[in-house]
């Protein structure tokens, strides 16, 4: 065995063989200049499992009683998941100050709201949504029931999530008061409200398996940010399709800055409020106002982090999300009403909810 993982070379024939098993489950397409990125990560996997050689490597994720676990374990290794809570907030303003008070006010009679966090990573964006809400509801927020469901691929990642515990460079983007209301610190980290926390559930979910995402029931927000950049055109309109599917009417789809729905067919037409980059059914584009005031009068300029500059052109794959996205996110929760799947040897632990990690690769 070689001394080093990084000295065991992947051929081309091997580079094309592993990609396609990780597009086939994942969706997630290495191109041919990404080759160094499998190579150098998944070297260290090989020497892990005391295998000499890639060949070897292909069978065992082919084959045998083993293969889908290892598959979770080589997603774990060749993903990176960084993200923050409240990350690019000029566009969660368009979600809190633009679409959340007509969500609020055309579910009063229900007084019920579900959102769909999906590619969560390890939990900022879903726990930074409940927060919004949390404080849009203000001493409302007893009488709604908010549910708010985080997916990833990724089991690990969802373990971190479902903890609740962060560091605080992951709180790098969260406004002190924020900070102050929302989080308990203990040491080096931030630990969640538990009222906060209590309204997202986790779910592992594969964005390319659209039958089981049938079971999560209809949203009537969907967020999914800085995973499309590294699709492909025919991945990226299956997933778009998907949350169309799994959308209310008058629901509002978001995607990241980098991102476009342009050229695929789908139902969804595009917003033009100002840096919302979100997206109603062609049905329901009358319900979103056609010009939004963002401005800073809208909330208190302490509360307010800075915004970041927003990206036009298109991501390559291997650019790590935080070179693509803007800075902020916030975190929000809903009861366990998800139905969980049956459990792995991996699985999380515990109570209720199988947490998932949002997708990030350099």
């Amino acid at each position: 065995m070689n001394d080093s993982p990084l000295t065991i070379k992947m051929s081309d024939a091997q580079f094309a063989s592993l990609r396609r098993i990780i597009y086939d489950r994942s969706g997630i397409h290495f191109p041919d200049n990404k080759k160094y990125v499998l190579e150098s990560r998944l070297g260290r996997r090989l020497e892990e499992m005391e295998i000499d050689d890639y060949d070897q490597y292909v069978t065992f994720l082919s084959a045998g009683p083993y293969a889908a676990d290892e598959f979770q374990e080589m997603f774990n290794k060749i993903t990176i998941n960084e993200t923050s809570f409240f990350r690019n907030e000029p566009q969660l303003d368009v979600f809190e100050q633009t679409i959340l008070p007509k969500l609020l006010e055309s579910r009063a009679s229900s007084k019920r709201l579900r959102m769909w966090s999906a590619a969560c990573s390890s939990g900022e964006e879903p726990y930074t949504l409940a927060i919004q809400i949390h404080r849009s509801l203000g001493m409302r927020a007893m009488d709604w029931r908010v549910e708010i469901l985080g997916s990833d691929i990724s089991e690990n990642i969802l373990n971190s999530a479902q903890a609740g515990r962060y560091p605080d460079y992951a709180m790098r983007t969260t406004p002190a008061l924020v900070k102050g209301r929302y989080f308990k610190q203990e040491g080096s980290e931030w630990i969640i409200d538990p009222a906060v926390k209590s309204m997202v559930s986790f779910q592992l979910h594969n964005l390319k398996d659209r039958l089981a995402a049938k079971r999560f029931g209809k949203f009537d927000v969907i967020f999914c940010r800085n995973v499309m950049i590294y699709f492909d055109e025919q991945m990226r309109e299956q997933v778009v399709n998907t949350f169309a599917d799994s959308l209310a009417d008058d629901g509002v789809l978001f995607i990241g800055h980098s991102e476009t729905l342009r050229g695929l067919n789908t139902p969804f037409e595009q917003s033009p409020i100002p840096q919302g980059f979100c997206y109603t059914k062609g049905q329901a584009a009358s319900l979103l106002p056609h010009s939004a005031a963002i401005g800073a009068a809208a909330r208190p300029a302490s509360i307010r982090p800075s915004s970041a500059k927003i990206a036009a052109s298109p991501i390559p794959f291997g650019t790590p999300r935080s070179a693509v996205t803007a800075p902020g996110r916030h975190p929000l929760a809903a009861p366990n009403l998800f139905p969980p799947r049956a459990k792995s040897a991996t699985s999380i632990a515990a109570s209720s909810v199988r947490t998932t990690n949002n997708l990030k690769l350099t």
